[in-house]
């Protein structure tokens, strides 16, 4: 692992993410924000190239002994979620024996839907593949397709005829009765002592910003609005409805769906969480 003199915390520049980070610095971060999707940010973190990050749940279920938890901290909802979204022509029964085409930037998503076939609507048969086009493209053909972050909140809006649309954190709240972790804040065990008391600030950091941020949402979503395509009034709507915390429903919701995890052989062993002290 690299050593470094500053904290090195991933980024990840989706709507999601923007109350957690607008005001970090202004409540004492004092590291280096590297930005990049989901998928980038677990691989840098598995290197030990980040400190901390937000990541994939499944990144940490697939490599738990590597990784200390964010205590209190998540990305995730209860109910839905808006922006991790299966489009499809038809409905959810009768993708049977379809493909469907997923995004690479999150582990998660991947795996939640494959769960929600399988457990849920006992469709076993139903595969998954990343295309060469782009998502929005297979969507506009009618082609079954699962999209996340920005991308999916902008083509909800403008959805083409005859698609529908199903909220992975919607369906799994309906489900379970729980709601569901995206992503949680994970720190890389080389970096725990290291910094310590970076580390042990992070959390009341991460919580002043949002709350600093909710006060007064409206002037950066405006601005946000001309950039991303979607109105003002929709990106606050999306920042309300996004769970930050992780409470004791969260992590029972976290050990059912690695457990799921497991009963599809996509885990290879159940992961202990392990907190920072």
């Amino acid at each position: 692992m690299e050593l470094t003199t500053e904290l090195r915390l991933g980024f990840i520049p989706y709507l999601n993410c923007v109350p957690c980070f607008h005001y970090l610095k202004e409540n004492g971060f004092l590291g280096k924000l590297v930005g990049g999707v989901p998928s980038e940010l677990n691989l840098l973190l598995q290197q030990g190239q980040l400190d901390v990050s937000p990541s994939s749940s499944f990144e940490y279920a697939r490599n738990w002994k590597n990784y200390l938890l964010l205590p209190g901290h998540s990305i995730s909802s209860s109910g839905r979620v808006r922006s991790v979204l299966l489009f499809s022509p038809v409905a959810i029964s009768e993708l049977s024996g379809r493909e469907i085409a997923i995004t690479g930037e999150s582990a998660t998503s991947i795996n939640l839907l494959r769960i929600i076939l399988r457990e849920f609507y006992n469709l076993d048969s139903v595969s998954d593949t990343v295309p060469d086009l782009p998502i929005e493209n297979l969507i506009e053909q009618r082609k079954p397709a699962l999209l996340i972050g920005d991308r999916a909140l902008r083509l909800v809006s403008q959805l083409p005829a005859g698609m529908k649309v199903f909220d992975l954190g919607e369906m799994w709240y309906q489900q379970t009765g729980l709601p569901f972790v995206f992503a949680l804040w994970m720190i890389h065990r080389q970096a725990a002592e290291r910094f310590s008391l970076s580390l042990s600030a992070l959390g009341e950091q991460l919580t002043q910003s949002r709350r600093q941020f909710m006060c007064e949402p409206v002037p950066i979503a405006k601005r946000l609005a001309e950039t991303v395509g979607l109105s003002a009034d929709s990106i606050i709507n999306y920042w309300r409805i996004i769970d930050y915390q992780l409470k004791e429903e969260h992590l029972q919701s976290l050990q059912l769906f690695f457990g799921l995890c497991r009963k599809y052989q996509l885990l290879d062993d159940h992961p202990e969480l392990h907190f920072l002290n």
